[in-house]
């Protein structure tokens, strides 16, 4: 006799409703345990769903674009004639992590709270979430004791905060007296919405034949990211630039030495490695802004610009500064091999202290990164080229590096940028100072 069982998506974490983005199998084939079924798509990763059960497959019930959650049904499988097949659905595996092709960065990024939002304050211990929820709920300035969770019993959800602070925002403002005629408008905290006009409506068909291009899900992530980014952080960028012209002769030394099919040492790998020797020197850079406080990191991890078919990814090289520049740029080239391919697993984007953006292989003399919070800083590099340098005695042909650095007034000041900046400089052009 025939015995189909419904195959139901087990726990995802703190996901729902994410699309399928393909099938892997089809009706008839035969399947074991941990053979992998479809392929679903978070905003941090792309994840694989294997089977708990061993049978044939009769029916499948999504398809690509169909959203689910846990213990959505997505196949039936006959499993008549397959001894001591495991229950299926709620006892299900969790999904193996397989390769990110977004984030960020960050995961969703929501607009920030407006001024009627909940005061930044420690989060109760009562509230039922987990330490990365009660992390973004706090860089949000919410309290998790106001928001009610969605999640297995009761647990609150990013979506949650989510929500939540979406409906603040929506929310009409309360009644407040007449301000005084000579009193501007009262911006939110957050600097989101802070008395902006509305975006207007654009009659697109004026300007003639157009087509509408569906930005991508790590687009749309970091552009909601990177706007409250904008908004709420004191920005400022300092310039200057590095003679390189003794370094990238070591470069090229160390490539032509290279063993045959290793990734080469590129200026990002040496941008990375002379990061760590200023950040070392200068710890308030390798920091984090928490309330009223600064989390100053005991590690060199440093994030550095992908640039996808999809986006931009910022994978992590961790303990820079206990790496020579060979193995920091063997590490970087496999990551970035991976963001490209999609295959970039979510951890490999978290964690970082500091941020490195390179334009240097398109072209441009300069440009202002925006801060990749809560980190505090990241640096920007644009294309070296030939300068005449006076020695002293005559000009000589120097190759000059752009940089520019892009930091938070709120943790650190000028004269401390002026002074990171000198020194990465310094280790730039001689790579000494910051041992290799």
């Amino acid at each position: 006799m025939s015995a189909s069982l419904p195959v139901a998506l087990p726990d995802i974490g703190d996901f729902k409703d994410v699309p399928v983005v393909e099938i892997l199998v089809k009706p008839g084939d035969r399947i074991a345990v941990d053979d992998l079924l479809i392929s679903i798509e978070s905003d941090k990763a792309t994840m694989e769903v294997p089977s708990p059960v061993s049978g044939i497959v009769s029916e499948i019930l999504v398809a690509p674009g169909t959203r689910v959650s846990q213990g959505t049904p997505i196949l039936m499988v006959d499993t008549s004639g397959e001894a001591g097949a495991p229950a299926p659905a709620a006892s299900s595996p969790a999904p193996q992590q397989a390769p990110a092709p977004q984030t960020p960065a960050p995961a969703e990024a929501p607009a920030a709270p407006a001024a009627g939002s909940a005061p930044e304050s420690p989060v109760p211990s009562e509230a039922h979430a987990t330490p990365s929820v009660r992390a973004y709920a706090r860089e949000l300035g919410v309290a998790l004791a106001g928001i009610a969770g969605s999640g297995p019993q009761g647990r609150i959800l990013r979506e949650d905060v989510l929500a939540f602070v979406r409906g603040q925002m929506a929310a009409p403002a309360p009644a407040a007296p007449a301000p005084a005629p000579t009193a501007a408008p009262a911006a939110p905290a957050s600097g989101i919405g802070a008395g902006l006009p509305p975006w207007p409506q654009v009659d697109h068909g004026k300007f003639g034949p157009v087509r509408r291009e569906s930005l991508s899900r790590i687009q749309q992530i970091s552009g909601q990211a990177l706007t409250r980014n904008w908004l709420t952080i004191p920005h400022v960028t300092n310039f200057d630039h590095a003679d390189v012209t003794e370094t990238e002769a070591l470069r090229r030394e160390l490539n032509g030495a290279a063993r045959p099919g290793s990734h080469k040492v590129t200026m990002v790998a040496i941008l990375i490695k002379a990061a760590a020797a200023a950040l070392r020197a200068h710890p308030r850079f390798n920091a984090a802004l928490d309330g009223d406080g600064l989390i100053l990191k005991d590690t060199v991890h440093v994030g550095f610009a992908v640039d996808t078919p999809r986006g931009l990814l910022v994978p992590v090289v961790r303990d820079c500064d206990r790496k020579g520049l060979v193995e920091i740029a063997q590490e970087m080239g496999a990551l970035a091999e991976q963001a490209r391919s999609g295959t970039l697993p979510p951890a490999a984007m978290q964690g970082g202290g500091f941020s490195v953006s390179s334009l240097g292989g398109i072209g441009g003399d300069g440009f202002t990164p925006i801060i990749n919070a809560p980190e505090v800083a990241i640096l920007g590099a644009a294309r070296s080229r030939i300068e005449p340098v006076w020695d002293g005695s005559a000009f000589q042909p120097r190759l000059i590096l752009p940089l520019s650095l892009s930091w938070d007034h709120r943790a650190v000041d000028g004269a401390a940028a002026a002074r990171f900046l000198s020194h990465l400089a310094a280790v730039l052009a001689d790579l000494r100072r910051g041992a290799l």
